[in-house]
């Protein structure tokens, strides 16, 4: 297995210019620390990615502002804002928006992270403000090494906050330019070092959910732009168990929230939603955990993105087929027909057409795809 060096060479990079991705969060925060104190010319960087109206109580980016500039004040660093509104809804809000009235379950913040962090906000870094590198707060790492010439995004150290699987779809020819600051500490150091620099975001709550949104008014939002259709609840037997208030709040796997429970002639054990018929517009379930409509043995991958290109196929590896989804072992290969398919040694839980299937070795993250078709065990 390939022995990385992700540890920053400071001393190299002293009085260079990077700008930084400041979000009015903790780890961003740190990251704005940890730069300015290894002797780098900071610039921090607020998006603004959204523009509110009056429906929208949009996750705090007023108070994210705040909070950001009590940072820069603090550390004696420069704020600046950026609009990125309008890139944010051409290149991810109408994905998200159709993907969802596909029935299927997109994830934004990959598509984000792609388009708007390491695009748009690089190009503005790097071309208007001249920086010879970004960062940003996530918890992953780059290699410095660079054996092969090449620079490959690697695992943040943190397992409970890794976010490499969020960074897969990014340009890969970008990375020889970014920092991960924190990508090499545990969240209990971030928060440490926080209160260490007595900074203002020490004891804020980490952000969850879609940025915008926000998690409990998820319902609300997505009815906003795309009408509801309720429609029936159906048993993998075909029997209408209840009702649901549309396809596009429910995804696979997904347990709470469908008010089915207590069926006369059930198990008693929970249910599940396993499908979703677009056509008829009825959303499909199961009972218990171990139903065999819950487990995958194989998905087909559409939208290949990887850091350093396709590898060499067929490739042994292993698959996260979602965030919070345990690395499993699989074959990924290119068919007959070109498609890429990957098969799991063994079937994993709630694969969901929309979302993105990650790949590994070790510690690196090649790349990944967007799943387009699943097959059961």
């Amino acid at each position: 297995m390939t022995e990385f060096n992700y540890a920053i060479p400071y001393a190299e990079l002293a009085g260079k210019h990077v700008v930084l991705g400041l979000s009015g969060g903790v780890d961003s925060s740190v990251s704005a620390a940890l730069l300015k104190g290894q002797g780098l010319q900071v610039t921090a960087l607020f998006m603004k990615n959204w523009e509110e109206d009056d429906t929208d109580t949009v996750c705090a980016a007023a108070q994210d502002r705040e909070d950001a500039q009590k940072v820069c004040d603090r550390l004696g660093i420069e704020l600046k804002t950026i609009n990125f509104a309008a890139e944010y809804w051409d290149r991810v809000f109408e994905h998200f928006l159709s993907e969802y009235a596909a029935g299927r379950t997109p994830n934004p913040d990959i598509l984000c992270n792609k388009e708007i962090k390491f695009r748009a906000f690089f190009d503005y870094a790097v071309k208007i403000l001249k920086a010879d590198f970004i960062a940003t707060g996530h918890y992953a790492l780059r290699s410095f090494d660079a054996a092969d010439g090449r620079v490959h995004l690697l695992r943040g150290l943190d397992p409970n906050k890794d976010q490499s699987y969020f960074l897969h779809a990014i340009d890969g020819s970008v990375l020889p330019r970014v920092l991960f600051p924190v990508g090499h500490l545990l969240k209990p150091q971030v928060r440490a070092l926080a209160e260490k620099y007595e900074l203002a975001t020490a004891r804020k709550k980490d952000s969850t959910g879609i940025c915008f949104i926000g998690e409990k008014r998820f319902h609300q939002f997505l009815e906003h732009y795309l009408p509801a259709k309720p429609g029936n609840i159906v048993t993998t037997e075909g029997k209408i168990i209840g009702r649901h208030d549309g396809l596009m709040f429910a995804t696979i796997g997904q347990r709470k929230g469908l008010n089915i429970g207590g069926q006369k002639d059930g198990s008693g054990e929970a249910w599940y939603v396993v499908d979703k018929n677009v056509q008829t517009n009825e959303l499909i379930v199961t009972q218990g955990h171990q139903s065999k409509y819950l487990y995958f043995k194989a998905i087909t991958l559409i939208k290949p993105t990887f850091i350093l290109g396709l590898p060499e196929l067929p490739l042994k590896c292993s698959c996260k087929v979602r965030y919070r989804a345990p690395d499993v072992p699989c074959t990924l290969y290119q068919d007959e027909n070109g498609i890429l398919r990957a098969e799991f040694d063994t079937p994993v839980l709630a694969a969901a057409a929309g979302q993105s299937a990650v790949f590994y070795q070790g510690s690196e993250c090649l790349g990944g795809a967007i799943i387009d078709k699943t097959f059961r065990a």
